[in-house]
């Protein structure tokens, strides 16, 4: 299996905004109602909502390609409004990085967060940062390899009016 790395266009919201639905959805079922998810996926996940972001000159958003077919994508941004704390620095968040469940474990997530922290370190960030769900063991442990550690501060993520939080993840950079 060949996986190839590009940025994804406008011309694959659709692509993006199916892939985006299922992942969000496969990380996420059982833990908040059918209709708050349902509602959750049409406000976060739809092609106006995503084709917006994809057309955010400082949203850089790739796809994850396994012989030419979509399985993963990554999304980052330099962001600070979501965590105040960070102000601090010069920052870059991990939006979202999610592979389709049929091709864990085969070094997709890997690539993609090669490229995020190469492109980190290409620019001179000094820390990178992300949210994860507190109860998501198997993100945090993929995260921790990467040397990205707990900051102590969390937020909430609801889903619907289904209760979430997550945790703030960062690592600095050298």
């Amino acid at each position: 299996m060949e996986i190839n790395i590009r940025r994804i266009s406008i011309d694959d919201v659709s692509v993006l905004s199916l892939m985006a639905r299922q992942t969000f959805n496969d990380t996420f079922t059982g833990t908040c109602t059918e209709a708050d998810m349902l509602s959750f996926l049409d406000q976060f996940y739809s092609t106006a909502q995503l084709g917006s972001e994809l057309l955010d000159e400082e949203m850089y958003c790739f796809f994850a390609e396994a012989d030419g077919v979509p399985v993963a994508y990554l999304q980052f941004k330099e962001a600070y409004n979501s965590f105040p704390e960070i102000k601090r620095w010069k920052a870059l968040e991990l939006k979202r990085i999610y592979v389709l469940a049929g091709f864990h474990g085969k070094g997709i997530a890997q690539k993609l967060m090669d490229l995020f922290l190469g492109f980190a370190n290409e620019k001179k960030y000094e820390v990178v940062w992300l949210g994860v769900w507190e109860h998501n063991i198997r993100a945090q442990k993929f995260y921790e390899k990467y040397g990205f550690a707990d900051s102590g501060y969390t937020h909430d993520f609801p889903i619907g009016k289904t209760p979430q939080t997550d945790k703030w993840l960062w690592k600095f950079l050298a």
